[in-house]
């Protein structure tokens, strides 16, 4: 099942298929402040891990040979090489969600907690309705008029169902990379929740993922010219 997305909402899925007909599924308004979904013990999921210990140059050398022939045996052995392809590749698994039901000002200050922008809404069944956005929650304005701060607060206690994007399109995790930055590309949104074919949450695919990979160890060829069919 290649490059396959679905069209979820509180009734079940919409839309199963391939990309190029999501436009006419779902229009959404663009968004700002893209920002990975982190997991929930808050490590970016693409971080770098922490650098061993050099011994001091001050030892002896045949000790420091000893030293790094101890460390290199302890080291696991590198992974292989491979390019990253699909969306299972760079997704954030465990991704962190939030129930329907659910305040939005309890959520909005969840997702403010852990540094999270966007969160997939899923219901009791862990099946996904929809996505909180934190850009949708905040007023648009640095200095706001007072009607806005009170239609901001107004919005702050109403459930996560009135104040989410629903429907929202969701990526199967053997999607390709290049088809999800298409879709990001077209809908404005910040990420798409990861699922099967009936809806349960799997992880999220956000374009800071993405870009992070691409940074951390460039996978992804660049092309000039024509787009390939």
């Amino acid at each position: 099942m290649a490059d396959t997305f679905f069209v979820f909402g509180p009734m079940g899925q919409i839309y199963r298929g391939g990309a190029e007909r999501l436009s006419e599924v779902l229009p959404v308004q663009p968004v700002q402040r893209p920002q990975a979904v982190r997991r929930a013990d808050g490590v970016p999921p693409h971080a770098a891990p922490a650098p061993k210990p050099i011994p001091a140059a001050t030892a002896p050398p045949r000790w420091q040979e000893a030293v790094r022939a101890y460390v290199q045996t302890e080291q696991p052995a590198p992974a292989e090489r491979r390019p990253l392809t699909q969306v299972r590749d760079v997704m954030t698994p465990h991704a962190i969600s939030v129930h329907p039901d659910e305040r939005a000002n309890d959520a909005w200050q969840m997702l403010a907690e852990r540094q999270v922008a966007q969160a997939p809404v899923v219901d009791a069944q862990g099946r996904v309705v929809g996505l909180l956005l934190r850009a949708d929650l905040a007023p648009e304005k640095l200095l706001p008029a007072a009607d806005d701060v009170q239609k901001a607060i107004a919005l702050a206690r109403r459930p996560v169902s009135e104040v989410m994007v629903s429907p929202v399109p969701t990526a199967s995790a053997d999607t390709s990379l290049r088809r999800v930055a298409q879709v990001l590309l077209q809908t404005g949104l910040p990420g798409l929740p990861v699922t099967d074919a009936q809806g349960t949450l799997q992880g999220f695919i956000s374009r800071t993922d993405i870009l992070r990979a691409v940074a951390a160890d460039p996978p992804l060829d660049l092309w000039v010219g024509p787009t390939p069919a």
